[in-house]
């Protein structure tokens, strides 16, 4: 298992095999399989390992993005960037 998932560079060019858990409550996050390099600082994954791995709500002013946490504690983990994945139609956690 890979350690928890606090965001920032720590983890931007980490790709070992493993699961990225919340840093607050060990919840199961994301999968490294669908993990992916990106230009950000932050780590960039294509979808979540559980349906209720993250909540989502809209972030004012920014039509693009969602503000996402922990599915289970609620911790802040920071956005989804819709259609900025790396293939059309696909966001970017």
């Amino acid at each position: 298992m890979v350690p928890g998932f606090f965001g920032g560079e720590v983890f931007q060019n980490h790709f070992e095999p493993g699961v990225y858990v919340c840093a607050k409550c060990g919840y199961e996050l994301f999968s490294s399989r669908s993990k992916y390099a990106h230009s950000s600082p932050w780590p960039a994954f294509t979808e979540t390992i559980h349906a209720d791995s993250v909540t989502k709500r809209p972030e004012k002013n920014r039509p693009e993005a969602l503000k996402v946490s922990c599915g289970k504690c609620g911790n802040g983990l920071g956005h989804e960037f819709l259609n900025d994945g790396p293939k059309r139609g696909q966001s970017r956690f």
